[in-house]
């Protein structure tokens, strides 16, 4: 059976049948349905020679090529569709519903599969997921200076019951110039998209949905538009720790980090930091003085901060003292808070 069904549908059926997207391998890393799995019907070589003859000599040509680069491996489709999808319901798709994901249908329910296949294909996920940034949300900022554990007062807020949804986590990515810590890898721009769609759909949008005040960018990931500018309008909790709580709380965080990488990175700002606070900034690396690394640094992330905080109106801060960065005593408070906003 091969039933062809909307974006909706396709979605609604995600939690509980498996998603094979038949597009090539780099078409998937650019950008994928969340959870879907890659099974290719062309190597992204194969497909740029089918491109190519369908541009130059035509349709038909096209097709016959596509098949003799098939032709020996539909026994392997079907076993590695066996295994995404042993109980034999499977959805598909591939870049508009056309002929891959056609042709893979074809040959998983001739082999008894129940196939769902995606009308549109992932373009019609891309314009479903771009359409959810433009809803509107009842969204809650937390603020604070850098080295508050705006992050991870967030995890605790979420364990309440609360809506969260952690940017910087789907970004893979902490917003400075160490963001990366060294190990993270960013997705894509498209990929970062797609995911933030897949968590946002679910929001309640009766209810507070918080969200770490952030800058536009995210490492190279930008937050889309439409939710940018709620982001901005929105009403900002702002987490006030003193400033040693805070240097404490980051020399932890950084000081087990590549001293190498540090140095790169601090050098990456170096114009934006001055030359003399560059120089010393390394030189603490260097000689593991993490906290005086931390300290030189934060007059340059405490100024951008402010000038951040700045383009916001006034009327929207609300300001929250606080003793220790990241700790679970600072939720109740933020909470009360919220519910004087709200």
């Amino acid at each position: 059976m091969i039933r062809t069904i909307q974006i909706e549908e396709f979605l609604a059926l995600a939690p509980t049948i498996p998603i094979a997207d038949v597009r090539t391998p780099a078409e998937f890393d650019q950008g994928h349905i969340p959870q879907a799995h890659n099974l290719p019907i062309f190597t992204n070589e194969e497909r740029v020679q089918v491109g190519t003859t369908y541009k130059q000599i035509g349709r038909e040509e096209a097709i016959l090529l596509g098949f003799e680069f098939t032709g020996p491996k539909w026994s392997g489709f079907i076993k590695e569709a066996l295994r995404i999808a042993p109980h034999k319901k499977i959805a598909l798709h591939c870049w508009r519903g056309g002929m891959r994901s056609g042709a893979m249908a074809w040959a998983l329910n001739l082999y008894g599969f129940e196939v769902y296949l995606l009308e549109g294909g992932y373009k019609s996920y891309r314009q479903w997921a771009l359409s959810q940034f433009s809803q509107t949300f009842n969204i809650l900022i937390l603020g604070g200076m850098t080295g508050s554990g705006k992050t991870q007062i967030l995890n605790q807020i979420k364990n309440t019951g609360e809506q969260v949804i952690d940017l910087e986590d789907l970004a893979q990515h902490q917003g400075s110039s160490y963001g990366s810590m060294g190990t993270l890898v960013q997705p894509s721009q498209e990929q970062f998209e797609n995911n933030l769609a897949y968590q946002i759909c679910k929001i309640d949008k009766n209810k507070i949905l918080w969200l770490e005040d952030e800058s536009r960018t995210i490492g190279k990931c930008a937050v889309p538009n439409p939710l940018w500018d709620q982001m901005r309008a929105a009403p900002l909790i702002k987490l006030n720790i003193p400033i040693e709580e805070r240097i404490r709380f980051l020399t932890q965080e950084y000081g087990k980090l590549n001293p190498d990488f540090l140095v790169e990175c601090t050098q990456r700002i170096g114009k934006r930091l001055g030359p003399e606070q560059t120089r010393d900034a390394i030189l603490a690396i260097e000689e593991n003085r993490m906290s005086d690394f931390i300290r030189l640094v934060l007059v340059y992330y405490d100024k951008t901060y402010k000038n951040g905080q700045n383009m916001r109106e006034e009327c929207s801060i609300y300001e929250l003292a606080g003793t220790l960065a990241a700790d679970d005593t600072n939720v109740k408070p933020i909470l009360e808070k919220a519910n004087t906003i709200k």
